[in-house]
């Protein structure tokens, strides 16, 4: 504020002041000895603060379960701060009011913002989790009481600029041309000068700014913005810009602040009557929070089923990896594992049998004279014939058993704690199945087939040093079988 508006306003002498009891009041509030008997008696002289303050102390503001009756009870109700705070608030606005002016009616419409701004500065002060909310709501009450004074000081000036203003911010930006300051600076000024707490000076002077040093003066300045949904005529914008100051200043979002508009609305009507204003609901409001109410829930439906298609989307993928990774492990013709899955099982289970001394048993499988069939028969019969033999033995073997395609017709198969004795036992079994069950049918008639298998166990009777040599002794023995005559199953180099 330039030096010579502040002279200015110091020369005038028909700002407005706090009436007596306001000032008997905030001399009480300022000693640290004042007992709520002489609280009691500084507000019972005023047969209408007393009313006030009964209301309140009845009001949804402090939902008490006893009805109040008296005076006594409401400051017992409220504590000493809060009954002197409040009692500040109502003979402040009810002193300053003017109903004698033939613009009146811009006063009367400040007070109703002023009123609205109290509720909603104490609501956000419970949302946000303030403590001084006695403090909030006389803040929120005082914040516009530059205006009054700039009335005072050239109401031939201001009370046209006010009248065409067609909402706050309009306001402000005519006052500093005009002045070269804002109503939040002279409201400052006057707050200091009534000897107001520091922390309502404060938060009325940075009531108007776009950064507020505390949270408790942001509860103040968004509060003018939510108060603006009942003043201006535009209130779907009015909204936007309390939202957008809510969020700025307080990290509110819009569903906080449409929660405070619909307190507002709820708790209005008995605090305007408190505060003797009038104050009609607008229409505009409860079709905005309706409106926003279905917002929520489309956007709560949306979300929802966001979410859901992206667990949907995260399980197909998931299951498409896993389909992929297992795809990548198996042979694509025969659907057991191929030969490089093979080797990196093989070595985990034969470093677990070395380990814990359990017996592992390989088996090298190869189909006898399949390239007969493929000659004689062609490729398809004999991939179909690999198809079957290989789904043949994955049904002859233990879940934990390993069955993969080595190569062309031959085959390995990994028996987990299983010895030489056992193993050989299942692998005659298997040669018995496969012997009996034909692998295809060619021209109506059944196709079977054999096979030659070399079996080696890594165990008791016979320890290998490496998974390569266990490998090179089941291939061993399978040419054992070879030789001997194909169609049996060779344990090391002992014939079946």
């Amino acid at each position: 504020m330039r030096a010579e508006f502040e002279a200015k306003l110091s020369c005038c002498r028909d700002l407005p002041s706090p009436p007596g009891v306001a000032l008997r009041i905030l001399a009480l509030a300022r000693d640290p000895d004042v007992v709520m008997a002489t609280a009691a008696d500084t507000i019972g002289l005023d047969a209408a603060l007393t009313a006030r303050m009964l209301r309140i102390a009845n009001s949804p503001l402090y939902a008490s379960r006893r009805r109040v009756e008296n005076l006594s009870q409401a400051l017992t109700l409220l504590g000493l701060n809060a009954t002197l705070t409040l009692a500040l608030g109502f003979s402040l606005a009810s002193g300053m009011r003017s109903r004698h002016h033939a613009d009146a009616q811009c006063e009367e419409k400040v007070w109703r913002r002023s009123v609205i701004a109290a509720l909603a500065s104490r609501l956000l002060g419970e949302r946000t989790g303030q403590r001084r909310l006695e403090e909030l709501m006389l803040a929120g009450l005082l914040q516009d009481i530059g205006i009054l004074g700039l009335l005072q000081l050239d109401r031939k000036t201001y009370a046209p600029l006010l009248a065409a203003s067609p909402d706050n911010a309009s306001l402000l930006e005519r006052e500093r041309e005009q002045f070269g300051c804002d109503h939040a600076e002279v409201g400052h000024w006057m707050a200091r000068h009534w000897n107001l707490p520091p922390l309502l000076q404060d938060a009325i002077g940075s009531s108007e700014s776009k950064r507020v040093p505390t949270p408790f003066d942001a509860c103040v300045a968004v509060s003018g913005f939510l108060a603006d949904l009942w003043i201006e005529e535009d209130a779907d914008a009015a909204r936007l810009r309390a939202i957008d100051a809510a969020h700025s200043h307080l990290s509110l979002d819009v569903v906080a602040v449409d929660g405070v508009i619909e307190q507002i609305g709820k708790m209005l009507p008995e605090i305007a009557t408190m505060f003797e204003v009038r104050i009609t609901q607008p229409r505009r409001i409860a079709a905005l929070l309706q409106e926003a109410r279905e917002l929520l829930v489309l956007r709560n439906l949306r979300e929802i089923q966001d979410a859901a298609r992206a667990r949907k989307d995260a399980d197909e993928f998931e299951h498409r990896a896993r389909r992929l990774a297992e795809e990548a492990r198996r042979d694509p013709l025969t659907g057991v594992y191929n030969r490089a899955q093979l080797e990196s099982v093989l070595e985990k289970e034969f470093e677990t049998s070395s380990r814990h001394g359990w017996p592992l048993s390989i088996a090298f499988v190869d189909l006898d004279d399949f390239k007969k069939i493929n000659d004689g028969w062609g490729h398809l019969v004999g991939d179909q014939v690999l198809r079957s033999f290989a789904s043949t033995l994955q049904q002859h073997l233990r879940g934990s058993d390993i069955v993969a395609r080595y190569g062309g017709e031959e085959f390995l198969i990994v028996l987990p704690g299983t010895d030489e004795r056992a193993a050989l036992g299942v692998m005659r079994r298997i040669l018995a199945k496969v012997g009996q069950a034909p692998m295809t049918r060619v021209d109506g008639r059944p196709l079977h087939v054999t096979f030659s298998a070399g079996l080696a166990t890594h165990g008791a009777l016979e320890q290998f040093a490496h998974v390569d040599q266990l490998l090179q002794a089941a291939d061993e023995a399978l040419y054992g079988a070879k030789r001997e005559g194909r169609n049996r199953v060779v344990a090391g180099l002992v014939e079946d």
